[in-house]
């Protein structure tokens, strides 16, 4: 489970102008009319070809679970990809996007004051220059490590720096994610 990665994709389902197909066989006729037929449906979710012609034409109607899980998996992260490109662009060009988490913050800074990492729980609207980071990062398969590191940096020079206007020489460290949400 991706929690970053995961995070972003919910951000952007929010912007979907109509729900996901519900049934199996909407679903699976969805699939089949995005593929172009049914065999490469079947070897996408692991199922034999009849299978997916008997769910098109609903002489199957429940899935079991973990099929029903690929299923939903296949159809959300296909669903509306114009309307997801365009939610994106709009938040790496003039949006941005908000950042809740709650994790452990630690940071390096001068002699004197306290660096001992403490569990925060900040919302804090990052800049677009950082959305369109974390839209280009995951779009080339980066790790949920480099997607925090990303968040980490946006977090340290918005939030900490307060946009350079202070700490100057802060380097913050971003552990320990228990909840991230993002919103564009």
């Amino acid at each position: 489970m991706s929690l970053f990665g995961d995070g972003l994709d919910k951000a952007v389902q929010r912007a979907f102008t109509r729900p996901v197909p519900k049934s199996a066989g909407a679903r699976m006729r969805y699939l089949v009319k995005q593929l172009k037929g049914t065999r490469a449906v079947a070897e996408l979710l692991g199922i034999s070809q009849r299978t997916v012609e008997r769910y098109v034409k609903d002489q199957i109607r429940r899935p079991r679970r973990q099929l029903a899980d690929r299923l939903e998996d296949e159809v959300t992260k296909r669903w509306q990809p114009q309307v997801r490109a365009r939610a994106k662009k709009a938040a790496a060009t003039t949006g941005g996007i908000v950042i809740d988490t709650r994790a452990r913050f630690g940071y390096t800074a001068a002699p004197g004051s306290t660096d001992d990492p403490r569990l925060r729980h900040l919302t804090v609207a990052l800049p677009p220059q950082y959305a369109a980071r974390l839209f280009e990062a995951q779009d080339q398969g980066a790790s949920d490590r480099h997607l925090q590191e990303i968040a980490a940096e946006g977090l340290q020079e918005t939030y900490f720096k307060d946009g350079g206007r202070r700490a100057a020489g802060l380097l913050v460290e971003y552990t320990d994610p228990e909840h991230v949400e993002f919103d564009l």
